[in-house]
């Protein structure tokens, strides 16, 4: 009995051990927030002195990439896949746009992301984690997919105005409030009632997603300032003003607590930027921000729909003001929170991505990888017939860059050390090159089962509105969709 004793005490304190020796991670991530619109990433109209802050206190990483729009990102966040996987290839059902008109049909879309895949969520709980979630979701709230079940111990979600908002959970929200303060105060109170355990803290901002709305102070502040490039907006900036409070509040609580030092902390968006669509000849005019020198913008897949400001701040590990060029991407978030809490990976469920672990302790430390995907069998439409992107795979691997147009399967490849606009296509220039990289895109596509857009037969645009077109997804039919969505 003595010795039973003895194993249960040394298991106990093998235990406290390794709490000791893990981290608190904290992810805070921006909606529709572009490349360029944070300090640290270039702009000099925005001001975002907490978020310039952390990175110069760790580490940027300069290609990092996420999904063309906001829901497929979240899910390879959620499940460490790739789209393929889930089945999350955008917002809605197919029928958001009138894909009749083009020669494709769409892969149909899944709008939830299905239960059988453990989220981050369940593999940091699994480990001892208390988990926490402000924010918004977008991976289904009904009952069962709602995030209280997925894994998080709290949850509250939260989107689609910053004020007069709704919770879900209903939640008492105070008179007058900003959606992105009331996330914050949330956050905040969560890590004061867990500050003596570990934990995870998931803080997905709806800012500064549209409805462009700002509290009248922060919209002052700008109204006068004279702008600079395609940053212009006084009230987007006031609203990327409000989610830089957010990143500072929580960085001073962390302190507050005596937690900074034994914290991962993350700053990040879930697409590009809305803006680049002028450039591109998209739209004729008003745009809300600019992704120079990226070209396009969110709900395309040229780099400024895809490449995201991401910064990490890991005391004693991440070299302070450094950062990496390395391509990283959303799927890669998963294996490593995994292994900085030292999680078990899902059983039965396979990691598309990579731990950035090694990245973080050594900016130039190499990846086993060879490159990352993107695969999107579908249409997001501008208006007036106009369309941020048709049917196309992507991959980048080491500075090369190359696109399959699905329609037609044209090729374009670009070097991204020397032309970050994608302005210089040298897949006919480079044929070896091209064809190189696409032998890979391909049998990457074939290992991981990737569905391919039907052939139609196009109709004309009036026709095409008494077309079938709804999909087998949970969207609500066809609409004339903003950029913004």
């Amino acid at each position: 009995m003595k010795f039973v004793r003895l194993l249960l005490a040394a298991a106990s304190l093998g235990a406290a051990a390794h709490a000791a020796t893990t981290p608190n991670i904290v992810f805070i991530l921006a909606d529709d927030l572009g490349y360029t619109d944070v300090g640290a990433f270039g702009t000099k109209y925005y001001e975002t002195p907490n978020i310039d802050k952390l990175a110069s206190q760790g580490m940027k990483l300069t290609s990092h990439h996420h999904c063309q729009n906001c829901q497929p990102t979240r899910a390879a966040l959620m499940s460490g896949q790739y789209a393929p996987r889930t089945g999350v290839y955008t917002v809605g059902g197919i029928g958001r746009f009138e894909w009749e008109q083009r020669p494709l049909r769409p892969v149909d879309n899944i709008t939830e992301l299905p239960l059988e895949k453990v989220t981050l969520a369940q593999t940091l709980k699994k480990a001892g984690y208390a988990t926490g979630m402000f924010g918004k979701w977008h991976l289904g709230e009904d009952a069962e997919h709602h995030p209280a079940k997925r894994g998080f111990d709290e949850a509250i979600v939260s989107a689609g105005k910053h004020y007069d908002f709704k919770t879900n959970p209903k939640t008492e929200v105070p008179k007058d409030a900003y959606l992105a303060d009331f996330l914050t105060d949330k956050a905040v109170d969560f890590i004061q009632r867990h500050k003596s355990e570990r934990f995870f803290l998931y803080l997905p901002h709806f800012g500064v997603h549209s409805p462009y709305q700002a509290k009248p102070e922060l919209i002052a502040r700008f109204k006068d300032k004279p702008a600079v490039g395609g940053h212009n907006n006084p009230t987007y900036a006031a609203m990327i003003a409000s989610v830089d409070e957010s990143v500072g509040r929580v960085m001073a609580e962390l302190d507050k607590q005596g937690l900074a030092e034994n914290t991962v902390l993350i700053f990040s968006s879930d697409n590009g930027g809305v803006g680049g669509y002028t450039r591109e000849g998209i739209k004729k005019g008003g745009d809300t921000t600019d992704n120079t020198p990226l070209r396009s913008g969110k709900g395309s897949l040229y780099e400024g729909g895809t490449r995201v400001p991401f910064i990490v701040r890991w005391p004693g590990v991440t070299a302070a003001g450094s950062s990496t060029d390395t391509p990283t991407t959303h799927v890669d978030i998963y294996p490593t929170f995994s292994e900085i809490a030292g999680a078990a990976a899902p059983e039965g469920q396979p990691l598309d991505g990579e731990s950035l672990a090694p990245l973080f302790h050594d900016a130039k430390a190499p990846l086993k990888r060879q490159a990352i995907y993107q695969h999107f069998p579908g249409y997001l439409g501008a208006g007036d017939n106009t369309w941020r992107t048709t049917p196309v795979g992507t991959m980048i691997a080491g500075s090369w860059k190359l696109m399959e147009f699905f329609e037609d399967h044209h090729l374009e490849l670009y070097n991204l050390s020397d032309d970050i606009g994608e302005t210089k296509n040298l897949a006919t220039t480079n044929p070896d090159k091209a064809k190189e990289l696409h032998t890979q895109m391909l049998a990457w596509r074939e290992s991981i089962g990737a569905k391919m857009p039907t052939a139609n037969t196009p109709q004309e645009p009036a026709a095409a509105k008494k077309g079938e077109g709804k999909g087998k997804g949970k969207g609500k039919g066809k609409k004339k969709m903003k950029a913004e969505e």
